[in-house]
């Protein structure tokens, strides 16, 4: 499956408004539409995974992720802050783009480890950085990723 079956045009924000690395995530979390406690509780799942060590990945990108039963299935969000934000990224930059993964604990097409690594795989492309940068609305990110993305 290709990452670009896997993200919507709802999930999908390039104006993320946060200033810090817990309101990023929470308004990463908005962006799957689920109810408020579900929120509250994949909030939480998402900072003990931080806790273990940043998710961000260095070059402006992080890829937050985790399991969690508020799920059914595998969903994607993705966010962009034009003026990033310090995400604790093993480059010591800021972070502008942000790729949401969640999977249920148990998930029949066992998809979300091969997400994970085609997002960074996608990611470590050295033009990529700069396509991120120069969208305008969400339906060019969904486009680059039908273009570029495994």
């Amino acid at each position: 499956m290709k990452l670009r079956q896997l993200f919507t045009l709802d999930g999908v924000n390039l104006e993320l408004e946060s200033e810090s690395k817990d309101d990023i995530l929470k308004e990463l979390i908005q962006l799957l539409d689920l109810e408020e406690k579900s929120e509250a509780i994949l909030f939480k799942t998402l900072k003990r995974r931080e806790n273990l060590g940043s998710t961000g990945i260095g070059k402006g990108i992080a890829i937050p992720h985790c399991r969690s039963l508020v799920v059914n299935e595998l969903r994607l969000a993705y966010g962009r802050k034009p003026g990033g934000v310090d995400f604790n990224a093993i480059d010591g930059e800021p972070v502008y783009n942000f790729f949401l993964i969640v999977a249920p604990p148990l998930e029949v097409s066992n998809q979300y480890l091969p997400v994970l690594g085609k997002i960074a795989q996608f990611a470590k492309d050295p033009d990529i950085p700069g396509k991120l940068t120069e969208m305008e609305d969400p339906q060019d990110f969904l486009d680059l990723l039908e273009d570029r993305a495994p």
